[in-house]
């Protein structure tokens, strides 16, 4: 019989963005004149380029045919956009990278929690503070043995 991931019962029962969207619009209704900065999750101030616009429609285009639709990419990433990598953001700037040397992923998020997969039992893993949640959340979710502690504390894996 399955069993569930115990560690998941030592997670904090809710997650940071909605609480944030809770306070803002509390204060926002409490305080209608004042005007509110906001930093958080999706909260852009700034239009795509264009650039980056006819670049997303190009791709569309392509992955909508036949002779031009790729599906998932190599698990490395494409070769072409390592090269590009290499080139413009560390050739350019004096660093001598090189494609084979650049692993493109689906995003820090899983990466952060996928790098546990390598580690073994025993490590100590310390997360700053203020942190982005998920970085917590995957410790303790993917490692047995926590520590439990008061929050901010190391994690002893």
């Amino acid at each position: 019989m399955a069993q569930v991931n115990g560690n998941y019962l030592k997670l904090k029962a809710g997650y940071l963005f909605p609480e944030i969207g809770r306070r803002v619009k509390a204060f926002s209704e409490a305080n209608p004149e004042a005007a509110i900065i906001r930093l958080g999750i999706g909260d852009v101030t700034e239009p795509l380029p264009e650039a980056c616009r006819t670049a997303m429609k190009a791709a569309i285009d392509e992955m909508g045919s036949r002779e031009g639709f790729r599906g998932y990419g190599p698990e490395q990433g494409y070769l072409w956009l390592r090269e590009a990598i290499a080139q413009h953001d560390f050739q350019a700037r004096g660093c001598q990278i090189s494609a084979e040397e650049i692993f493109v992923s689906d995003g820090s998020k899983c990466d952060s929690a996928n790098i546990l997969d390598i580690l073994g039992e025993g490590n100590r893993i310390a997360v700053t503070d203020p942190v982005y949640p998920v970085y917590v959340d995957s410790n303790r979710c993917r490692l047995r043995g926590l520590h439990p502690g008061p929050e901010p504390a190391p994690l002893d894996l």
